[in-house]
């Protein structure tokens, strides 16, 4: 397997250090070829080094992590961010697919993060993700999701989502305007990665319905009327929640 170059950024030298350990004790497969303690520092050594993935710190002085899409007209290197914040920006990295890391390091996750890299070492062409994720971390607007599948990448308009319907392992995504897109994540990925105390409501056992997009509720057979004739499925354990967020929308 080819050994994959590694770049580390984090101002702190001891979060460097921690990182570096980790890294030696796991896995044969990644070679750290050098540390940054800022961003400016970090494209300098990108741009010389050449790595094939970058440990990204994203609090940071002066540019946060994620910022450093700002500096590359092309992403050419994968992008693990480590970060200790808040739920909301763990969200925002969900939501544009982005693998990242949770301070003080979890081993596991750790290796999970090293099977994903050995799978994909260096992607093209994906700014776009970085752009959507700094969109969404500047301007606190969880708006967009970012799906990515064999066929191609995907940046959706969430508010475009009419319902998720579950298929196995694989799930449905019914659109305002569009065809049907089938992905290889199921409905408790969307459960979770959605953003929280959103149009969103999970309705059924196999739907995830956009409650802007509702029509009709058909109680006695327990079939919500979505737009596009799209008839999702309402259990009658999650009428009493379906009722309380449906206050007002003369259902």
């Amino acid at each position: 397997m080819k050994t994959i170059k590694a770049l580390i950024v984090d101002d702190e030298a001891a979060a460097r250090d921690v990182l570096n350990n980790l890294l030696l004790r796991i896995t044969s497969s990644i070679e750290v070829i050098g540390t940054a303690h800022d961003v400016p520092d970090a494209v300098s050594k990108i741009n010389s080094l050449k790595p094939d993935v970058v440990f990204l710190d994203v609090q940071m002085p002066n540019y946060a992590g994620y910022e450093i899409v700002n500096f590359f007209d092309e992403i050419n290197f994968e992008i693990v961010f480590v970060t200790a914040y808040d739920q909301y920006a763990i969200k925002a990295f969900e939501l544009s697919a982005i693998d990242y890391l949770v301070k003080p390091i979890n081993r596991l996750r750790l290796k999970e993060a090293i099977e994903k890299l050995e799978q994909k070492v260096t992607q093209k062409d994906v700014i776009e993700n970085y752009e959507v994720l700094l969109e969404s971390l500047k301007g606190k607007d969880l708006g967009k999701m970012v799906i990515s599948e064999l066929g191609g990448k995907h940046i959706i308009q969430l508010k475009d989502i009419i319902a998720i319907e579950a298929k196995g392992a694989y799930s449905h995504l019914y659109f305002e305007n569009g065809k049907p897109l089938l992905v290889s994540k199921n409905l408790k990925h969307f459960e979770s990665t959605l953003p929280e105390n959103s149009v969103f409501f999970r309705s059924h056992k196999s739907w995830i319905i956009n409650l802007e997009h509702i029509e009709q509720l058909v109680k006695s057979k327990g079939e919500i009327q979505m737009t596009n004739n799209i008839q999702a499925r309402l259990s009658k354990y999650r009428i009493p929640d379906f009722q309380e967020v449906t206050v007002g929308l003369n259902l």
